[in-house]
C-alpha cells in the first residue's frame, strides 16, 4: 500500500477517506494521491470555437479553486513529512481515475461513501461502479473515519468456490497482514442456498487450509438472505471491516449473487474492501 489514490470531491466523506489514506501511508511509508475530477459538458463542434476562450478561463478557475481546497486539507490533516500529491483532472471521472491508477501504479483506492442514500450515486452508481468493476487494484469504500490502527477484525464472506480465487486470496492475506488483523471467514446459510453444517464446516476448513490462512476463524451464519447474514454477522462480531471479492463484468452486484454487495455497502457504516477477481 505504497501508493494510495483518493478520488476527492471535498465532501465530508472524501475528507474521511483522505484521513484514512494518510494513516495507511504513514504506516507503509507510502504516499497519498488526491485527485479531483471535473466532468465537463459535451459540446458540439458548431459551438466549440466561440466558447473556447471562456472555457480556458473557466478551467483555470476550477483548477485554482481545487488547489485552494487541496491546501486546506493538507494544512488541517497532513504533517509536513507526509507525501501528498494533488492533481485536478477534466473528463469522465471513472475513465480518468482508472487511467490514473494505471499510469501511476496505484496500489489502493480509498473512496468516501454517503450511506444508503448516497452510495448508489457515488459507490454503486455509474462512475464509482465503473471504478470498482474496472480497477486493477483493491478499492475501499468508507463513510466514517476509521483510524488505521483500529482495523483488527475483518469479516470475509465467501462462496467457497476456489476457482479464480488465487489472486483474491493473495490480496486479502496481504491486507490482513498489513493491518495485523484477525480474519473471520464466514459462510452464510440461507433457505434458498442451504447446506448442512457438517458439510460446510469441512469445506471451510479445507478452504482455509488450502490458502494457508493464519490468525483466522471460520463461521457458519444462518439468515434469510445472504446480505442480511453478512451484515448481521459483522455487527454481532463488532467487526472493523468487510472484505469481498467481486467479478469485473458485473461489479459489486455479482459478489455472492444478485445485489448482495450493493445491499451490504448500502447498509453498513464500516469500511468495505473489494477486489475484482481476474477472469483467468
Amino acid at each position: 500500500m505504497k501508493k494510495i489514490l483518493v478520488p476527492c470531491d471535498f465532501s465530508k466523506q472524501a475528507v474521511n477517506a483522505f484521513r484514512f489514506a494518510l494513516d495507511i501511508a504513514r504506516k507503509s511509508g507510502g504516499e497519498v494521491h488526491l485527485t479531483h475530477v471535473i466532468e465537463l459538458p459535451v459540446m458540439h463542434d458548431s459551438v466549440l470555437m466561440p466558447v473556447m476562450s471562456f472555457e480556458e478561463v473557466l478551467l483555470k478557475e476550477l483548477k485554482e479553486k481545487a488547489d485552494v481546497q487541496y491546501e486546506k486539507l493538507k494544512k488541517k490533516y497532513a504533517d509536513p513529512k507526509d507525501k501528498v500529491k494533488t492533481v485536478t483532472q477534466f473528463g469522465a471521472p471513472a475513465r480518468m481515475i482508472i487511467s490514473y491508477i494505471e499510469d501511476k501504479s496505484i496500489d489502493l483506492v480509498i473512496m468516501g461513501t454517503k450511506g444508503a442514500s448516497g452510495v448508489k450515486e457515488y459507490v454503486i452508481g455509474s462512475n464509482a461502479e465503473k471504478i470498482v468493476r474496472s480497477s486493477p487494484v483493491p478499492v475501499m469504500a468508507i463513510k466514517d473515519y476509521p483510524k488505521g490502527g483500529t482495523i483488527k477484525n475483518i469479516v470475509f464472506p465467501n462462496t467457497l468456490h476456489t476457482e479464480l480465487q488465487e489472486d483474491l486470496m493473495m490480496h486479502v492475506k496481504a491486507m490482513q497482514h498489513f493491518f495485523k488483523a484477525n480474519i473471520h471467514i464466514v459462510w452464510v446459510n440461507t433457505p434458498s442456498n442451504f447446506t448442512r453444517d457438517i458439510t460446510t464446516l469441512k469445506r471451510l476448513q479445507d478452504f482455509a487450509k488450502r490458502f494457508l490462512f493464519k490468525n483466522y476463524t471460520i463461521h457458519i451464519f444462518n439468515d434469510l438472505y445472504e446480505e442480511d447474514g453478512i451484515i448481521n454477522f459483522a455487527h454481532n462480531l463488532k467487526a472493523d471491516m468487510i472484505a469481498m471479492g467481486t467479478h469485473g463484468r458485473k461489479g459489486l452486484a455479482h459478489v455472492l449473487g444478485g445485489s448482495v454487495a450493493e445491499d451490504v455497502v448500502n447498509h453498513v457504516d464500516m469500511p468495505i474492501w473489494t477486489y475484482t477477481m481476474k477472469n483467468e
